[in-house]
């Protein structure tokens, strides 16, 4: 699956930056919102590939409540989350 820089990418990368503060999504949930419910590991790809710290992409979980991979660890997205108050 290779998600290049399309408007699905584009509509994604809006809909995490717009995720507030101590707030989560999953990236199901994100795949709704772009319209299009069932690339929830395109999402996923998108995330993975993200270095743009203006997108938050550490707010965005597995739909079982597991945090998911995140590019920087997952120790670093678990403390961020922590310190944003969106799990305890």
């Amino acid at each position: 699956m290779i998600v290049k820089n399309s408007e699905f990418k584009q509509l994604v990368l809006q809909i995490v930056r717009d995720i507030p503060i101590g707030q989560i999504m999953t990236y199901g949930q994100v795949a709704s919102l772009a319209g299009r419910p069932k690339a929830a590991r395109a999402v996923g790809m998108i995330m993975s590939k993200n270095l743009d710290s203006q997108v938050p992409c550490h707010r965005v979980i597995r739909s079982d409540g597991k945090l998911g991979g995140y590019n920087r660890g997952e120790a670093r997205k678990l403390e961020l989350l922590r310190q944003e108050g969106a799990i305890k």
